[in-house]
């Protein structure tokens, strides 16, 4: 039986997180120089992504032609191993900056993958034709009801796992995960969104009061640089997300080395980007404040 997900509450993303146990890690959280990190870098095709496509996979009807996703990387690794799990064909599009690993990662699990143009919102046009051409179901990264449910399973399982936090640092890029969060938590917990300098997407869609195209030039650019955030999570973000802090590409490198050093977490660029914001200063706790932040993905090669 097929559920439909018509808005994103609580009661939907409770419904998905039923849904998608059987399929998705409890990922565990550790404390890192009195900061509680959610290491969703552990889940399972290396982010919380894998949570926005079981959703997706499992409540809505799959054509014949099985499905499409247009994808950084991760999220196209997510919907990769879902499909391989479900038995249903996939086809991943991505654009040039996506990393070898996340492509490996994609491959390994049996979908196809069509590498081309610059950026997400590239990868997203050409499968755009795909989807006309074959009827296959898109499953998009940030931007459906499903998708922002499915994230929202993180916020729900980090507050029984850490009901006592103040503040939780979530990194944006389209915004599925701290949309999905941000509607679970309902301001019962302050929502910071961490950026990179060279991609505010929320940020500048805040200032505009909608969203707007924003720059796409960052080191974690393959995970948080799409051409602007989600419709669908924008009005969540006005209502639930504290404020926005930018981090700098070498705040995010220092922030990965100081990851593996201190605690043996590897993180991908992306996936930094929220501790980057604790260690640079750049977020700066106030007396007793008790801190979460998510680690969002593992997808990367390690050069150190």
């Amino acid at each position: 039986m097929v559920t439909r997900y018509d808005a994103v509450s609580r009661d939907a993303i409770a419904a998905a997180e039923g849904a998608i146990r059987p399929y998705i890690r409890r990922t565990p959280v550790v404390e890192v120089d009195g900061v509680t990190l959610k290491l969703e870098s552990l889940q399972h095709a290396g982010s919380f992504k894998t949570r926005g496509a079981f959703t997706n996979l499992l409540s809505r009807e799959i054509p014949s032609a099985g499905v499409v996703a247009a994808s950084g990387g991760n999220h196209g690794a997510a919907v990769a191993y879902a499909a391989m799990t479900l038995g249903v064909p996939a086809v991943i599009f991505v654009p040039t900056v996506s990393s070898p690993a996340k492509i490996a990662r994609i491959e390994g699990y049996g979908a196809r993958i069509v590498v081309g143009g610059d950026r997400y919102s590239d990868a997203y046009e050409a499968s755009l034709g795909h989807i006309a051409e074959t009827g296959a179901l898109a499953v998009h990264a940030f931007d459906s009801v499903e998708t922002l449910c499915g994230q929202g399973t993180l916020g729900m399982e980090l507050e029984e796992q850490e009901p006592e936090l103040d503040t939780l640092l979530v990194p944006v890029g389209g915004g599925g995960l701290i949309g999905g969060i941000a509607a679970w938590y309902e301001n019962r917990v302050k929502i910071v969104a961490i950026e990179p300098e060279g991609a505010p997407t929320l940020r500048d869609a805040l200032a505009a009061g909608r969203p707007v195209d924003a720059p796409a030039g960052s080191i974690a650019s393959d995970s948080l640089a799409p051409r602007r955030v989600g419709e669908l999570m924008f009005p969540i973000a006005q209502r639930h997300i504290d404020s926005v802090v930018l981090v700098s590409d070498g705040d995010i490198v220092a922030a990965r080395a100081a990851l593996w050093d201190r605690a043996r977490v590897v993180a991908e660029p992306g996936g930094s980007a929220a501790f980057a914001a604790v260690h640079s200063g750049k977020y700066r706790a106030v007396s007793g404040e008790r801190i979460g932040v998510v680690v969002s993905g593992a997808n990367t090669i390690i050069t150190w």
